[in-house]
């Protein structure tokens, strides 16, 4: 299994220096070309429901069991959900979008360990056909650790009651159940029965010709990519907080080798003031839009005067008079 370490403070620093090189040297607003899930819960404060964490105080108290290993992982094929990595014992793993995979983090501790318990390193392997580089740990604030696959630390969750149960699910949308590969599990496309083959994957952030914007930034699932003009990249700082966030949730972290056609200049994380990690181009904050249901969907552009779709540079899109 991986082992992460901290970084050292040479590393650090020459981080910073090559941070503070980056961003903030063009903060034009406007493109050059100028012309260019499973089932659904209510947004809460992301960590599920009735007490906020998915379980009331009763239950989650009694389905906190001692955490068990996972064993040898496997697969199970959902209609609803398509692959889902589950434990020796059938039961789904999950995955938390208010953790981050690189560096791993966990932000589930407390009451909300116990409604999501987390899944031990120790003794677990990695499914049949799935590449066991994958598997990894990370280091909790109790000291113990806590299984990975890709970065992305497991749990299971106290209302699941037998093999095969996905009731954390979507639940504050932020919980989703976990893939083979890490990823928030998902159905094949429409028609693509069984052995058909699946559409390539979508890199992380990539680009799509929009036939009114010109090129613009799109997410791993096709949905448009936005820039909040009341922003600011050098120093970067966020001014969509609180229940701006529920109309344009942030854009997670990505891997620069997950981009296809984005500027690497001042392609870092922002780490905002509640603890969330944004990903950035030029150290513009990205976002995407509640608003937009399908990829391809532009509902976000001009909102407000102040929404755009993001340009490959960062910049915001308009469209041409």
């Amino acid at each position: 299994m991986k082992t992460w370490r901290s970084a050292s403070l040479v590393a650090t620093a020459a981080a910073v220096l090559a941070l503070t090189t980056a961003c903030g040297q063009d903060e034009g607003e406007q493109s050059p070309k100028g012309q260019n899930v499973g089932n659904e819960a209510p947004a809460g404060d992301g960590y599920g429901s009735d007490d906020g964490y998915g379980a009331d105080s009763g239950s989650a108290a009694k389905g906190a069991a001692k955490a068990k290993s996972a064993g040898q992982l496997a697969v199970r094929d959902s209609k609803k959900l398509g692959k889902v990595v589950t434990d020796s014992a059938g039961f789904t793993l999950y995955r938390f979008d208010k953790d981050t995979a690189q560096p791993p983090k966990s932000n589930c501790d407390g009451a909300c360990e116990q409604a999501w318990p987390v899944v031990p390193a120790k003794g677990a392997e990695a499914a049949p056909g799935v590449d066991e580089s994958l598997l990894g740990e990370v280091t909790r604030s109790d000291g113990s650790k806590q299984l990975t696959i890709d970065g992305w630390p497991m749990y299971r969750f106290a209302k699941d009651a037998k093999p095969g149960d996905a009731k954390g699910q979507g639940v504050g949308g932020t919980w989703f159940a976990s893939a083979p590969d890490g990823k928030k599990a998902k159905p094949a496309a429409p028609g693509g029965g069984a052995g058909a083959a699946r559409p390539a994957e979508r890199a992380g952030l990539s680009t799509r010709n929009d036939p009114e914007l010109g090129e613009i930034v799109v997410d791993k699932n096709g949905m448009t990519v936005y820039r909040f003009t009341k922003d600011s990249a050098w120093p970067m700082k966020s001014a969509c907080t609180g229940a701006c966030l529920e109309k344009w949730p942030v854009v997670e972290p990505v891997a620069k080798n997950d981009t296809k056609g984005i500027l690497e200049k001042g392609f870092v994380t922002f780490d905002r003031p509640d603890g969330r990690k944004q990903q950035t181009i030029d150290c513009w904050p990205l976002y995407t839009f509640a608003g937009d249901k399908k990829p391809g969907d532009t509902n976000g552009q001009g909102v407000g005067g102040t929404w755009f779709a993001a340009a490959p540079d960062g910049k915001a899109v308009r469209a041409a008079q």
